[in-house]
């Protein structure tokens, strides 16, 4: 019987990972090697998926100069991030509303912190990731017409004193945490923002030359479609690596995030089939994106059934803020990274006050759950970063214009395209 007891006690002790040790501030090796490999996932977004599925929309004289402005996004961000982004986005803030300089350089983390159940530095770089895919998603709505040297200083200016207050109010203990607003992996922090902030920035910048009264052929809807995909694909770390752990609330994050994109592709196909008579291939990759930014701020708040209709109502909402708004305002937003991102984000985050389930998170209860209060909450959510991030964005252009002399590209090199203007190469070797 003793032997048996110093066997048991002699398991408990090497087995680190086991659940008797799990809990706030004790390492998990299963919950890090899921934190691992989401942040692999969500990384792979920006210079992979967001890459190709903006580069495939715009058009062939810009592809490679959207595959660059897309890298260097997520460089400069990376760097930015561990030197005061971080610090600035998690550190303590007793006005809660954008931390301090605790962690500047990272300082006073190492490779023995603990966060929850995994190692802080994982934690650090996981949240790098979302940084870095918000910034780029703005890009979308200026691709051909800004310069390179603008839109590093904007990325660098933007991602310091608009993305890092964002990110503090809802993820760093700031004020609309402090208000019970719900944002499980991005809708307010990372689409809203970014959309509103696209939006902005293209209407600063003005509309393309012959805009309306030309062509503007995607480069290669095949390219859209397989970043669409690849999107699709890392969007399951980006959605279910946000619960932190391994365990039943990512897989239900997982399977919402699945759902909703499959039915915001079905959304936005038979809504443009109906308006337009043709269902597009391009509608459909779009469709996707639609239906995944819709779930983002709901996937650990919601029930299964809750993400067929968030998806499906993302595809078709999508599909008319960007074939018919878009069209009827005039506004040049190339990528409909507003259409998109903003208008998606800002239904997904009204979707999480109205289906968030007590069951699938406890405490967060939503209008259909007996808690028509979190409906408002989540309005005022949005309404803040709106407002936030339009004001933020207007100076951080302006004092981006002043810095580099004017945002945007002569019209010779605009016509030429910016693949040759600016970078000197070219996407396909053909005459």
């Amino acid at each position: 019987m003793k032997i048996k007891s110093v066997f048991l006690l002699f398991i408990l002790l090497f087995i680190p990972c086991s659940s008797v040790f799990a809990g706030e501030g004790v390492l998990n090796s299963g919950d890090t090697a899921w934190i691992i490999m989401s942040t692999a996932l969500v990384m792979m977004m920006t210079p992979a998926g967001l890459a190709m599925f903006y580069g495939g929309m715009s058009r062939h004289k810009n592809l490679l100069n959207t595959f660059g402005m897309t890298f260097v996004a997520y460089c400069i961000v990376s760097v930015i991030w561990v030197l005061w982004g971080y610090s600035l986005a998690f550190g303590e803030s007793s006005g809660t509303l954008i931390g301090n300089l605790q962690h500047l350089f990272l300082s006073g983390i190492d490779i023995n912190s603990v966060s929850g159940s995994i190692p802080t530095l994982l934690f650090v770089v996981f949240q790098m990731t979302f940084a870095c895919i918000t910034v780029a998603l703005i890009l979308g709505s200026v691709v051909g017409r800004m310069k390179f040297s603008s839109w590093i200083v904007f990325v660098v200016l933007w991602v310091t004193f608009i993305y890092t207050p964002v990110c503090n109010w809802v993820w760093g203990g700031g004020w609309l945490d402090g208000i019970g607003a719900l944002d499980f992996a991005g809708g307010n922090v990372v689409h809203i923002n970014a959309g509103v902030a696209g939006l902005v920035l293209s209407l600063v910048l003005g509309k393309r030359t012959g805009y309306g009264t030309e062509p503007m052929f995607p480069s290669s809807v095949a390219f859209t479609s397989v970043g669409a995909a690849l999107l699709w694909f890392g969007w399951f770390g980006f959605n279910a690596g946000s619960t932190l752990a391994a365990n039943g609330l990512a897989a239900s994050a997982f399977i919402v995030t699945n759902t909703s994109a499959a039915m915001g592709a079905l959304g936005w196909m038979v809504a443009e089939w109906f308006y337009n008579k043709k269902p597009t291939i391009l509608g459909i990759a779009s469709g996707v994106v639609a239906g995944l930014v819709g779930i983002t701020p709901a996937a650990g708040f919601v029930t299964l059934s809750a993400s067929l209709i968030i998806g499906l109502v993302a595809g078709i909402i999508g599909f008319f803020s960007v074939a018919v708004i878009k069209q009827k305002i005039g506004y040049d937003d190339s990528l409909d990274a507003f259409g998109v991102h903003g208008v998606c984000g800002m239904w997904g985050a009204i979707a999480t006050g109205l289906f968030a389930c007590p069951s699938i998170t406890e405490g967060a209860r939503g209008f259909f759950y007996g808690n028509p209060g979190q409906v408002w909450i989540q309005f005022i959510s949005i309404v803040a970063t709106v407002a936030f991030s339009a004001i933020g964005t207007l100076i951080v252009v302006y004092i981006t214009k002043i810095l580099t002399g004017g945002l945007r590209v002569t019209k010779e090199d605009e016509v030429i395209g910016l693949d040759n203007s600016l970078h000197g190469e070219r996407a396909f070797d053909i005459d």
